[in-house]
């Protein structure tokens, strides 16, 4: 058995398979294990209705989200069970309810046995486990926004299922991702989670030549916001927005990031117009991937399962398409289906 990647999916995957008698064989590209979610907060969520999940992500199957949603309970439990111990007991969010780690101490407690700067081979044996990330970098890079992920998520496990005729799910231009303070700020990988501008509920938003491109509402996590402004964007804000905003705009004028009195802008704005600064969109993960079943099968274009090949985590499409949801629940639930379909 072969997992490509060694982030939450990977790693959660390899672990149950070893708990079920299996030997895998965990290769990672990187330098590290831990994936994008050694990079994360840490929160692992679903939503806490599922008329909310299902509200929330409208385009989404609802098949694999009433699998994550139903099985993600007894997932966590079974993370605290190998000894990971939640940093919350549950979200500080209405909406949601989950469970929060320390994504360091996760990541040692799940990786063992990683074959690092092993890339995937195009001739891989099977049976296979695709967990490789999605394709952020590639996204990103299309697109000209920033990454804010781990550095190899280019799409591998993408391009070796469709090299063997997997099919692919809706919402492959969506994707997970924060507004960020605009280059020149520096933003390191430790300063993803408290860098994130996440106050555009409260911003009037420019496009970078000056056309006002507000949206008329602006959901909860900000991710559709996120996903509009594109490279570059002005985030500005009244009295009251500075009042929500005041410490995350500080950390981006700390990070040597652009902000200015809005007058100062070469546009016009509102009259009571104080601050404004420079964002720009950056990518987590993406939205759109390969197509699976319950089983973590991957499909090809007729609805039949590949042989022996199998994706987990945001290499899998088809489950926020249309809005948001927990990256790190689905990589947790998917990797543990994988590694019990495979030790059927």
């Amino acid at each position: 058995m072969l997992v490509a990647g060694a982030g939450m999916a990977g790693l959660v995957c390899a672990a149950r398979a070893r708990e079920l008698g299996l030997r895998p064989r965990v290769v990672e590209k990187g330098t590290r294990a831990g994936g994008s979610m050694l990079l994360s907060s840490g929160v692992v969520w679903r939503h806490l209705e599922w008329e909310g999940f299902r509200a929330e992500c409208p385009g989404g199957d609802e098949v694999l989200q009433r699998l994550i949603w139903e099985r993600l309970d007894d997932a966590l439990a079974w993370l605290v069970s190998l000894g990971a111990e939640p940093v919350w007991e549950d979200t500080e969010n209405p909406r949601t309810t989950g469970k929060r780690f320390d994504p360091a101490a996760l990541t040692a407690l799940l990786a063992r046995d990683v074959e690092l700067e092993t890339p995937l081979a195009a001739d891989a044996a099977e049976p296979l486990v695709l967990a490789t990330g999605g394709f952020a970098k590639r996204l990103a890079a299309e697109r000209g926004l920033l990454l804010r992920a781990n550095p190899w998520s280019d799409g591998a496990g993408l391009a070796f299922g469709r090299a063997r005729g997997a099919a692919v799910t809706d919402g492959l231009d969506e994707f997970f991702g924060r507004a960020m303070p605009a280059p020149p700020a520096r933003v390191g990988e430790a300063d993803f989670v408290p860098l994130a501008q996440l106050y555009g509920r409260w911003a009037r938003v420019y496009s970078n030549d000056g056309r006002e491109i507000t949206p008329a509402e602006v959901s909860w996590s900000e991710n559709d916001l996120a996903q509009s402004i594109g490279a570059r964007a002005w985030y500005v804000l009244d009295d009251a927005g500075v009042a929500h905003a005041r410490e995350r705009v500080d950390a981006a004028r700390a990070a040597g990031g652009t902000v200015v009195d809005a007058r100062e802008l070469p546009f016009a704005t509102p009259p009571d117009a104080r601050v404004a600064v420079h964002v720009a969109a950056a990518v987590t993960h993406t939205i759109g991937g390969l197509r699976i079943d319950a089983r973590a099968r991957v499909l090809d274009e007729s609805g039949a399962p590949l042989d022996g090949v199998h994706a987990a985590g945001v290499d899998v499409g088809g489950v926020a398409t249309g809005g948001y949801a927990s990256g790190l629940a689905q990589a947790l639930v998917l990797g543990l289906v994988a590694a019990e379909e495979l030790a059927r």
